[in-house]
């Protein structure tokens, strides 16, 4: 028989692992509560053409790192490879543009990308995502920025640098792109394959390119704050307003765009201390065009992502020490099978009571139960025998200070809990 593993790109999130996942997800989901953005989930998969037309052809999520399949109704389909899209196209299906504007909606998703595997970065990955839809405020932007930052805040995490920048509008950034293919025009002998063509089909991604041969041509290009029109500069300086007024201190980077096309206006990225594009914990920005590229009427929106795989990676890095979660409270400990009966009602009775308990099983002796009830971190055994049976009480050992009382069967779930 094979020895089957799991597929390259994909991670198994093991039981050890789980608590810091739970930490993430709990205190995101406590923020989302603080913030007031209602939770969405969109399906895994979604037509191919959601994608194509909003993430753009020429990105290497559309042309080289989805799933496309076509199912038995020969409907092209794609697994989703990012959240902005499918939760645009749900605001629009269902009319939440007659609801109160903006829309803040956010979301705990699995998304698939057929990248090269690294650190932190999986074919499958989860991602935490906030949306706000429906006002081109900069002060949403402003929140938004606020809402990740509280997030790696609040879980401990330090020495992040906030990336900013705008990259403009229909209005502006032709012009932009006509100085920018300019200054690329005598380069290209300098720059990797895919950005020769890049420069011909979506000169902006010029400025995404990871490879380090790219590197110090990206570094001379023209910057996109040198080239925005009077609407963008100012939407730009007052965000810049708003970040200051809350103390949320940013680095300035005018050749920072992200890897999708439907990104205007604002642009942002969070890195922890470890230098790279490739460290990038969260990032978003502005999309006030795409709900128009979906058949809607012009809708601006602005949200963030962040991979989950990524934050565990910089929790641990930073050694980060998770709160105390709810250990084992009792583990019950039986000297025979006519007591494994009682200890199996005295279990179900101090589960129903809250307190999470583990019954000893198989035909283990009371050393190897006390042993085992060690090494699931329980705080308490109660040990049962035919004595204990007979005078209705529980030998209840504390495992903390290592103490020992006889508590009445009856009242193990009160001493326990007070």
């Amino acid at each position: 028989m094979p020895q089957y593993q799991a597929p390259r790109g994909t991670l198994d999130v093991l039981p050890e692992d789980q608590p810091w996942w739970d930490y993430v997800r709990a205190t995101a989901e406590r923020l989302c509560r603080e913030f007031r953005y209602s939770a969405i989930e969109t399906p895994m998969f979604e037509d191919a053409s959601l994608f194509l037309r909003t993430v753009g052809a020429a990105t290497d999520i559309v042309s080289k790192e989805m799933y496309l399949f076509e199912d038995r109704g020969q409907q092209q389909l794609a697994l989703r490879p990012e959240g902005t899209a499918p939760v645009c196209r749900a605001y629009l299906e269902h009319g939440m543009q007659n609801l109160p504007q903006p829309v803040r909606l956010w979301y705990w998703m699995p998304n698939f990308r057929y990248d090269r595997p690294q650190a932190g970065r999986y074919r499958e990955h989860h991602q935490f995502g906030a949306e706000a839809i429906g006002d081109d405020d900069p002060a949403i932007d402003a929140e938004i920025i606020e809402f990740l930052l509280r997030l790696y805040e609040d879980l401990g995490l330090t020495g992040l640098t906030v990336h900013l920048n705008s990259i403009g509008d229909p209005v502006c950034r032709p012009a932009y792109l006509d100085a920018l293919r300019a200054y690329y025009a005598g380069k290209l002998d300098q720059v990797c394959p895919d950005c020769r063509v890049r420069y011909e089909h979506n000169p902006l991604r010029l400025l995404d390119c990871k490879e380090e041969r790219c590197q110090p041509v990206i570094a001379g290009a023209p910057a996109f704050t040198d080239h925005l029109c009077d609407a963008c500069a100012e939407h730009f300086a007052r965000l810049k307003g708003y970040l200051d007024a809350v103390g949320i201190t940013y680095h300035p980077n005018p050749r920072l765009v992200r890897g999708l096309d439907y990104y205007t206006r604002t642009v942002f990225e969070v890195q922890p201390p470890e230098e790279g594009g490739q460290s990038s914990i969260g990032g978003g920005g502005r999309y006030d065009g795409l709900i128009e590229q979906l058949g809607g009427k012009h809708t601006p929106g602005v949200g963030f992502g962040t991979g989950i795989e990524r934050i565990v990676i910089n929790l641990k890095r930073q050694e980060v020490v998770l709160p105390d979660a709810n250990g084992l409270g009792v583990y019950v400990a039986c000297q025979s099978e006519v007591a494994r009966l009682v200890g199996y009602k005295l279990a179900s009775d101090l589960r129903r009571d809250g307190i999470s308990t583990v019954v000893g099983s198989g035909a283990r002796s009371l050393k190897a139960q006390m042993r085992h009830a060690g090494h699931l971190g329980a705080c308490y055994v109660a040990i049962i025998g035919d004595r204990e049976i007979a005078d209705q009480m529980v030998s209840l050992k504390d495992l903390r200070d290592g103490s020992q009382s006889t508590v009445p069967l009856a009242k193990v779930g009160s001493h326990v809990a007070s």
